[in-house]
């Protein structure tokens, strides 16, 4: 894609690259960018005083060091631009995270030719360091914290370039068209799963509580009975669970409703329903989810679970 004189001279292109896209991009002299370091500046006014010298004292020997040392100077802006130039970088799909975490977007970066590429360093909210050998793709995973719930869109990825002597930064700010879903923080403490219901609508106390068939297990949490510990798994060194029961019967349904669970504000509740349909999920449960204007009928399994925690996400 072309640029017009405007485009290439918007500011926002130096410091947030250019607009977002899906394929991979090869770094050329359109997205690289380089400007003299504080060392490399240091180094120039090293130059300027050593030519001044030599015009006073009409030092032949320090002319000849300061054009050596010039030389240098603008060879290394070939060698930190050829650092970076050639490289393909291209982004992967990422995985959907919860609030509070840190969520990971996926980048590769393939280098084509037979120049090994030596301080490579790649950066969105963190950013790590690396050599790239010649024709060798690598894959890394670079996190952003992930503070609220909803589609979190991945920001600019920066690479960039001192080497070889850290006179120069050459650096190449990329965007790409990636998005991922944060996940409604689970709540740190959360009371037993509500009161299951059967199918004529009457509330009971539900047999996840009861004495019945064994049913599976979860994570403990306080307030659960102590006849209810799962001690067996416990003094097998893992994680404290708490028993579950249930009936034999199918009629038996969970709903997680919106409208019946506590919370002072819509975040406290959504934490509260994330924690349980974890909760339920992982105990191999049957869970239906009803929020204001949607309802997920009584499932379970990875494909009911991920589409009640989108809803969650989204609401």
């Amino acid at each position: 894609m072309k640029l017009t004189l405007k485009q290439r001279l918007d500011i926002s292109r130096f410091l947030r690259g250019e607009a977002p896209g899906d394929d991979p991009i090869t770094l050329n002299q359109r997205r690289i960018f380089i400007l003299p370091t504080r060392r490399g500046l240091g180094f120039a006014l090293l130059i300027v005083l050593l030519m001044l010298i030599a015009f006073v004292y009409g030092n032949n020997l320090a002319y000849f060091l300061a054009f050596l040392l010039a030389g240098v100077f603008f060879v290394t802006i070939l060698h930190t631009y050829n650092a970076l130039a050639g490289l393909t970088v291209g982004a992967g799909q990422p995985a959907n995270a919860f609030a509070g975490t840190a969520a990971g977007f996926v980048f590769y970066l393939q280098n084509p030719t037979w120049q090994t590429r030596y301080g490579i360093h790649i950066k969105l909210s963190d950013g790590l360091m690396l050599d790239l050998p010649a024709k060798q793709t690598q894959t890394v995973t670079l996190y952003t914290p992930a503070s609220q719930r909803g589609w979190l869109v991945c920001g600019t990825v920066t690479l960039s370039a001192c080497f070889p002597l850290g006179l120069f930064r050459a650096w190449s700010p990329l965007r790409f068209d990636r998005k991922l879903l944060v996940y409604p923080q689970p709540a740190a403490y959360a009371p037993p799963l509500p009161q299951a219901q059967q199918d004529n609508g009457t509330q009971f106390r539900s047999r996840l509580q009861g004495s019945d068939e064994f049913y599976g297990a979860r994570p403990y949490q306080l307030g659960d009975p102590l006849r209810h510990i799962h001690w067996k798994t416990f003094a097998k060194g893992r994680q404290l669970q708490t028993k579950q029961y249930a009936g034999s019967s199918d009629a038996n349904q969970l709903w997680l409703d919106y409208a019946v669970t506590p919370g002072s504000n819509r975040e406290q509740r959504l934490s509260l329903l994330c924690r349980w349909l974890i909760d339920a999920e992982h105990s191999g449960l049957r869970y239906g989810l009803r929020l204001p204007g949607q309802e997920f009928a009584p499932d379970r399994g990875r494909k009911h679970y991920l589409s009640c925690l989108k809803a969650l996400a989204l609401f």
